[in-house]
């Protein structure tokens, strides 16, 4: 049996960029290998032999946006000492990420089909979510060792801030109705305020 073949980093964002169109366009279900392949312009045998199916391909799509969407989002964080300013920071950035169009066509995607393929809702969780959470409770505890905050759970305490970011913003987007421009920059502020008013020093 031949070795497969060594799929170059130029392929393999090609598989994963056509993958990311087509389920964003069809679901996960409506989206056919067959089509992914000729989007990203490789042949089938191509994808399957380092994608097993299609939940192999969804998932790596998926990590992959994740991990390009978290790293802009987290890229300085713990490079300043002013605690106010970092939160007002990533907030922004979490909030512009979460109602981007492509953030806003994998949350349909995962929705829409999580009770038939509940491994797609895990895999999504596990590759954003759960990362995104992990890597803000790292920045609370290690502030909170610094003495500049006070957060007794540092999981916890990032859930509820990432949360309060999303305040009239996020979910008013994810149903297409209309956010005016202002409205992001005055939540994220005012979850800044109330975060520190409970966790500040």
């Amino acid at each position: 049996m031949a070795a497969p073949e060594t799929l170059s980093r130029e392929k393999r964002e090609a598989i994963l960029e056509g993958a990311a169109r087509i389920f964003a366009a069809r679901g996960y279900e409506g989206a056919s290998m067959s089509t992914i392949t000729a989007a990203a312009g490789v042949s089938k045998g191509t994808i399957y032999q380092h994608f097993p199916g299609k939940a192999a391909l969804f998932g790596a799509a998926v990590a992959r946006e994740c991990e390009r969407k978290l790293t802009h989002l987290f890229h300085d964080l713990g490079g300043s000492e002013d605690v106010a300013a970092t939160l007002a920071d990533v907030g922004t950035r979490f909030v512009a990420m979460l109602t981007s169009d492509v953030a806003l066509a994998v949350e349909r995607v995962v929705s829409s089909e999580a009770d038939r393929f509940p491994e797609l809702a895990e895999t999504f969780f596990a590759a954003g979510p759960a990362k995104a959470i992990a890597a803000m409770a790292g920045y609370l505890a290690a502030q909170t060792e610094a003495g500049r905050l006070a957060v007794p759970d540092p999981a916890f305490a990032a859930e509820q801030f990432f949360t309060m970011c999303q305040t009239r913003v996020v979910m008013r987007a994810r149903l297409r109705l209309p956010v005016a421009a202002e409205e992001a920059p005055r939540v994220v502020a005012a979850a800044v305020q109330m975060f520190l008013a409970v966790y500040g020093r």
